[in-house]
């Protein structure tokens, strides 16, 4: 598990380099623990997580332990959520911070914030994959590629984030442009992305209303090899597109309310970060507990689409994406880290998401074998190697897909 240990002295040098500590006193707060580049580090850590959560979950990761013991990197396996969760934080504190401050902001909102930042990435994403994915060998129904090349289903299985992003920001647009009452906005806000949860919840992981109940449990389903009836091919159909878009409109609230929370901390600050603490261990308790008792697969129960228990899971999963976020914030106000690392990552934080797949299945040699068993070798160095070249190739993909996408959004 050498690599493993790595990893995380690695993670907490750069949690140390860079690092600001405002002191022990109650009132001693970083005032700029929100500003834009403390927010950008932190987007930074997220993408560092992200891609370290993709790696954990290959297979030949994940068993890297042995038989029923922690692989390498397991920690990150379940935790790339809480990573995307950061994103939508930050990314509610910006919209009401921008929107609070800046004169005229939702002007041009659509044509910035979603078609050049948003639409833009997608379809270039759509293109890039389509050519890899063709001259890599896979061959597609027709309208699979039509399909897949309009963005209705998905060329790139990780591009989910733009859409949803695409999603919220243009409810946010047309709920804070043609509303006056921002008590409401918030509360649409909500509805929106709650709304957003229900969808998968009755969506599922695969169209499952396509046939007689519990078809795909027969591999000799007619609608078993179809490629439509497969997982991951249509919008929301994941627990991953919407358990951790609720945090957004906790950084929605945190922005318009931050002068009374930042105050309301400043009185006995280090008793409130315990109650935090435990709050957050609290709704992940809640979360474990109802990704076990209900669970998000609840398909292959035999009970049909079993929609119900999806709805409880979301429920007990979504308060912990939330106090995750707010537990980050509470500790930036004491301490807060930016180093050039983390200001790259987060300046590229999309890039590096959008590409990373390509990276991860480019040098799945280094692990399997033909036929897909893992292969191990002497203190697991194949997996330290596929790790570095993964990190490496997504960094190097990222750039050259950043300069891509900048070719087009100049034009607009």
């Amino acid at each position: 598990m050498y690599l493993t240990y790595t990893v995380y002295a690695l993670m907490l040098a750069l949690f140390i380099w860079g690092g600001k500590f405002a002191g022990f006193k109650n009132d001693q707060f970083h005032e700029d623990s929100s500003s834009l580049d403390s927010m950008k580090s932190l987007r930074g850590f997220a993408a560092i997580g992200v891609i370290l959560h993709h790696i954990s979950q290959e297979q030949a990761f994940q068993q890297a332990g042995g038989y029923q013991k922690p692989g390498e990197m397991s920690i990150f396996v379940n935790a790339g959520f809480l990573f995307v969760a950061i994103f939508f934080f930050c990314s509610g504190y910006g919209l009401i911070k921008s929107l609070e401050t800046k004169p005229d902001y939702l002007n041009g909102f659509m044509k910035k914030r979603v078609l050049k930042a948003l639409v833009i990435p997608y379809y270039v994403s759509i293109l890039i994959y389509g050519i890899l994915r063709f001259v890599s060998g896979e061959r597609f129904a027709p309208v699979q590629w039509v399909t897949n090349l309009l963005g209705v289903s998905m060329m790139n299985p990780y591009a989910w984030y733009p859409i949803i992003a695409g999603i919220l920001y243009t409810a946010f647009y047309l709920i804070f442009k043609n509303i006056k009452n921002r008590k409401v906005c918030y509360l649409l806000m909500a509805v929106v992305i709650l709304l957003l949860g229900m969808i998968f919840c009755v969506n599922g992981h695969f169209p499952w209303f396509a046939g007689p109940k519990n078809w795909w449990l027969s591999p000799s389903s007619p609608l078993y090899k179809k490629w439509w009836a497969q997982q991951q091919v249509w919008w929301l159909s994941g627990e991953w597109w919407i358990n951790s878009c609720p945090a957004l409109f906790i950084g929605m609230l945190f922005a318009h309310y931050e002068a009374n929370i930042r105050e309301w901390f400043k009185k006995f600050y280090w008793g409130k970060l315990v109650l935090v603490l435990v709050i957050t261990f609290g709704t992940f308790a809640l979360a474990g507990y109802g990704q076990m008792r209900f669970g998000w697969w609840s398909e292959w129960s035999g009970r049909g689409p079993d929609i119900d228990r999806k709805i409880a899971t979301y429920f007990c999963v979504i308060p912990y994406s939330m106090m995750f976020a707010i537990f980050l914030y509470t500790i930036m106000l004491k301490y807060k880290v930016s180093n050039p690392v983390s200001r790259f990552f987060g300046k590229y934080s999309l890039e590096t998401y959008m590409m990373n797949l390509i990276a991860i299945t480019a040098f799945r040699f280094l692990l399997y074998r033909t036929g897909g068993a893992p292969v191990y070798k002497a203190g697991h160095y194949n997996l330290a190697i596929y790790f570095a070249a993964v990190f490496a190739v997504t960094i190097l993909l990222g750039l050259l897909y950043k300069f891509l996408c900048g070719l087009l959004q100049k034009k607009l």
